[in-house]
């Protein structure tokens, strides 16, 4: 396990079991809080899992997101707009993103060929080689997701699915 996911040696108990229970006890039903807590948890972990497999390449996860994302596209470039979309972040945050990406000569901007509103991101040969550099050393250790096996993957990644769009995420 990452530094970062864990201020010190295993505990010999499950906090988080610990608290549902007080929870239980004291205020009522507690299987919401005990899979929020536990769902906050394994976020951290693996935020934690990812950034050490990404910084060694000088990458955030929102970067890297960003530099897969363009490596999708057909054209290899995307209007920023549409990267901000895909990536649901605020127009700010993809600026300052892109910025990072082309400081760091992994991606260009360019003018649109026809529309001179949109500005268009490409990828460059030194941002394809750093995402698949980057790529290798997330999927080496499945992004940090451990203990599961395939089938409780895709179990799990269709529970949270169904959260996301009963919140509105997307139709």
């Amino acid at each position: 396990m990452s530094s970062h996911a864990s201020s010190g040696p295993a505990l010999p108990f499950d906090p988080i079991a610990r608290a549902a229970q007080t929870w239980g006890e004291r205020i009522g039903p507690n299987h919401s809080m005990a899979a929020v807590t536990n769902i906050m948890r394994v976020q951290q972990i693996l935020q934690a899992a990812v950034d050490d497999s990404l910084k060694p390449h000088g990458l955030t996860f929102a970067r890297y997101e960003a530099l897969v994302l363009l490596s999708f596209s057909q054209r290899g470039s995307l209007p920023m707009r549409m990267m901000g979309e895909r990536l649901q972040l605020h127009p700010t945050s993809i600026t300052n993103i892109v910025d990072r990406l082309e400081a760091d000569g992994l991606a260009r901007r360019l003018p649109h060929p026809s529309d001179r509103r949109t500005t268009l991101v490409e990828l460059t040969e030194a941002g394809r080689t750093r995402m698949d550099e980057a790529t290798a050393a997330v999927t080496s250790n499945d992004f940090g997701l451990m203990g599961l096996d395939l089938a409780e993957i895709g179990q799990l990644s269709g529970l949270l699915t169904k959260v996301r769009r009963a919140a509105g995420d997307f139709a």
